[in-house]
């Protein structure tokens, strides 16, 4: 399977053209979904093109995807169910052309705390800011003892929080969302159950099937890779890889840095390398998986 999704996030505030009428450039192609997805997009579609009427030892699907930044239902989600049996993947998306061999899972908590209102000038209630506050604590020094040979330690990163209604009240409701990235060592399930253990909010995990992924090293897309000389590395962001249940690679034209930021684009150049690219990997892969 040849996948990339064709769905981006929103823009950044701090684009200095419209991010969706983009200026035009002979080197360049600037826009929203430029980097992430549209080159991989582009470059896959032309290498499904390329092997339409040749005969490989296996069957080339390409999928275009939808909801993939969002871990949509009716993204890779719903279409791995109705797909049919597929032995291996390709996942499009903006690497250098270098291979992620594996990849980290994800794993979004909301957390809940919960106090007693009253006036903040008698020091009256149970302030729930105070509650969040020491299990945000409590939960960056906690230690994920097993570490995984490939991708290191277990990343838990509180990236919001929300409390109070005014100046004058205590707020007895304080709100806030770690972003967990786990390796293989652990399951979703296990890590929210180490930190619910461990503090007095209430977590509720937003989804538990976004897993982390690794490719066996045996496999033949592996033994492409090192057939190719093609730099591998463990990727630290997620994409539809986690949602499929078969072994895949990470590939694509770009560059990962330039995802999600403001002045969005790819080089006209990348795209010629990633057809390339892609191109000479399928004709490789299917000498060593005959």
């Amino acid at each position: 399977m040849l996948n990339s999704h064709i769905d981006t996030v929103r823009p950044a505030t701090t684009y200095t053209f419209d991010p969706f009428n983009p200026p035009l450039s002979d080197t360049h192609i600037f826009g929203l979904g430029s980097n992430d997805a549209g080159a991989s997009v582009v470059c896959l579609l032309q290498t499904f093109l390329h092997f339409y009427k040749t005969e490989l030892p296996f069957n080339l699907m390409l999928v275009l995807s939808c909801e993939e930044e969002n871990s949509g239902p009716n993204g890779m989600i719903r279409l791995a169910k109705e797909l049919p049996h597929v032995h291996f993947a390709i996942i499009g998306e903006p690497t250098g052309m270098h291979a992620a061999i594996a990849e980290r899972g994800l794993l979004v908590i909301d957390g809940e705390a919960v106090g007693v209102s009253g006036h903040a000038a008698r020091n009256e209630g149970v302030n729930a800011l105070y509650i969040a506050m020491e299990d945000i604590l409590t939960m960056k020094s906690v230690k994920f003892d097993k570490i995984s040979p490939a991708m290191g330690e277990v990343k838990l990163t509180v990236t919001q929080i929300y409390a109070g209604t005014q100046h004058n009240v205590v707020p007895d409701k304080c709100t806030f969302v770690v972003d967990i990235r786990p390796t293989d060592q652990y399951t979703n399930p296990e890590i929210l159950q180490i930190l619910q253990s461990k503090v007095k909010s209430k977590l509720t995990a937003r989804n538990l099937t976004n897993r982390s992924s690794a490719t066996p090293p045996d496999h033949p897309l592996m033994k492409t890779v090192e057939k190719l000389g093609i730099e591998t590395y463990v990727s630290p962001t997620t994409s539809d890889w986690m949602r499929i249940p078969y072994p895949a690679i990470k590939m694509g034209p770009g560059e990962s840095s330039r995802s999600h930021q403001a002045d969005e684009f790819v080089r006209i150049n990348e795209l010629a390398e990633g057809i390339t690219g892609y191109i000479r990997f399928i004709e490789e892969l299917g000498i060593v998986n005959p």
